[in-house]
């Protein structure tokens, strides 16, 4: 790998770290204006529990996304294609 593709390779590793620091800063504002907006209208059902869930999978899956997985190398990728050889591409 040339030193411009690891260079680019590592943007993209810091850009992914700052989104998903930007997500998680916008979870935390945003869930808690809406249980300061659920305590405010009474404190009934605590309906602001379905955003925190529904958005905090989608902040595991994030999560995953930038500090899981493991970048493709190009040993994943000649062995993807010694698997396929000889198999029709595909069409797109």
């Amino acid at each position: 790998m040339t030193d411009d593709a690891r260079r680019n390779a590592a943007i993209e590793r810091l850009k992914a770290k700052r989104d998903f620091r930007t997500n998680v800063f916008s979870y935390v504002i945003i869930n808690a204006l809406l249980v300061v907006i659920w305590a405010a209208t009474g404190a009934g059902y605590f309906w602001p529990i379905w955003v925190i869930i529904g958005w905090g999978i989608g902040i595991i899956f994030h999560a995953w996304t930038v500090f899981g997985q493991k970048p493709i190398t190009e040993d994943d990728v000649q062995r993807e294609m010694k698997r396929n050889e000889g198999a029709d591409p595909p069409v797109t």
